[in-house]
């Protein structure tokens, strides 16, 4: 059975192909995911038939997807294994069997002007068989790449048993200019950092942008007015407009609840910090956490019930859960060191938070009772963690000591085992990892 998808800049949709028949098996080919050590499966991606050039763009970016998952490991290119004449050919499996591989993606390639064709199939190698439908995508010429994610997240969720987020963005803050005059702007890219696309220019501070749960909007901080408050971007058309104006307040680290009709955000007023909620559309607001310290930096549970935030209430930063109808807020945090910018991870099970340790900045998740506390990653300054879609991994800003102080990009996944950099060729911050693409 073939499944094709249509796809557009914004929107996705679908419409059955004529089934063909795929032979049974007993079980699916599956990676055991657990928190030990994992034995990456061995997948081959041979060329890719059709249009060479486009094939060979798409070919690699669904390998690199895979791969940097830490989860697959490619058969070498030069395997010695007979490649197929075309697409219909039938897979050679005991020789892609003898050469170590487990499942092998086949896929062609065509391209006709400004539209690009994609066929995929994948097969389990031992039991010589296709593993689920296949699917074809037709795009735009241009979005060659989100072709590519596509197939890799089908790849991904089919030998996972897990949700897919490659075909995801991230929105970020660019930094340029020396470390104590810092110029920032906001931009929104691939998963892996490509497609950039600027939101913002550098004409005033801006910080923290973060995703609606749809991917359509933005807020963050910004400092156009002199001082902090919160703005809200449309992403598709890059227009904003502000949502507070209040000259006797700041009001920064804003938030959208799942459905998208609230926004939690901390405001300052006469040395004060607290937790405020906002109707997205009314503009009006309402305090929920009050106190004499400081409470910022709210984050939503996937169901929007709850707020994790951070508060220095009991001497030194904490976390604490609050429900969104008020009331007296719950600590869920009791390690040694200062907890901060909390990340409540889309799938409900854990938080994501910044903990400092003497004079080393952790990446680290707990349960939401508080419970088993796992330090991610340890260096001299890791900060602001967002969760993949999937809730599989983080990705977190990173910085050097010494120099300029530039900060980076980084991802680790939920063991703590697959640490890499982004690869971007420029200083950046603040990601917010947005929803998968429809």
């Amino acid at each position: 059975m073939f499944r094709k998808l249509t796809l557009t800049l914004s929107l996705v949709f679908a419409a059955a192909l004529p089934a063909l028949p795929v032979l049974a098996q007993d079980g699916p080919l599956r990676i055991e995911i657990t928190d030990g050590v994992t034995e990456p499966m061995a997948i081959a991606i041979p060329a890719f038939h059709g249009d060479a050039e486009v094939a060979g763009r798409i070919r690699d970016v669904v390998a690199a997807d895979l791969t940097g998952t830490g989860l697959f490991r490619e058969i070498p290119r030069d395997a010695p294994v007979a490649q197929p004449a075309s697409f219909g050919e039938a897979i050679a499996h005991d020789d892609w069997r003898a050469a170590g591989a487990q499942a092998l993606v086949s896929a062609e390639v065509t391209q006709s002007g400004d539209a690009i064709s994609v066929k995929f199939r994948l097969f389990d190698v031992y039991a010589g068989q296709a593993q689920g439908d296949g699917m074809q995508f037709d795009a735009r010429a241009a979005d060659w790449r989100r072709a590519a994610h596509k197939i890799a997240d089908q790849v991904y969720a089919r030998l996972t048993g897990e949700q897919p987020y490659f075909d995801s963005r991230v929105a970020f803050v660019q930094e340029t200019g020396p470390k104590d005059a810092r110029i920032k702007r906001i931009g929104v890219m691939d998963y892996d950092g490509q497609n950039i696309l600027w939101m913002t220019d550098s004409s005033s501070l801006v910080l923290a942008p973060q995703f609606s749960r749809d991917g359509r909007r933005l807020v963050y901080t910004s400092f156009d007015s002199g001082f902090p408050q919160i703005r809200v971007m449309e992403v598709a058309t890059v227009t904003s407009r502000p949502l507070t104006q209040d000259a006797s307040s700041m009001a920064f680290s804003p938030r959208f609840s799942p459905d998208g009709r609230w926004i939690a955000y901390s405001r300052e007023q006469g040395g004060n910090t607290d937790i405020w909620l906002m109707d997205a559309a009314s503009g009006a607001q309402r305090p929920l956490v009050q106190s004499p310290a400081i409470d910022t930096a709210p984050s939503f549970s996937p169901d929007g019930q709850r707020i994790v935030f951070e508060s220095d209430r009991s001497g030194n930063p904490q976390l604490y859960v609050v429900g969104v109808s008020g009331g007296e807020p719950t600590r869920i945090s009791f390690g040694d060191g200062r907890y901060g910018s909390p990340a409540w991870s889309p799938k409900g099970d854990l938080i994501a938070f910044t903990k400092q340790m003497g004079e080393r900045f952790h990446i680290a998740t707990m349960r939401i009772d508080g419970s088993a506390e796992r330090n991610l990653t340890e260096s001299f300054l890791d900060e602001s963690p967002t969760w993949a879609p999937n809730g599989r991994v983080v990705m977190f800003t990173r910085v050097a000591p010494g120099g300029n102080g530039q900060p980076r990009l980084h991802s680790v996944d939920i063991t703590g085992r697959n640490m890499r950099p982004l690869s971007l060729d420029f200083a950046a911050s603040d990601p917010s990892w947005g929803p998968l693409m429809p």
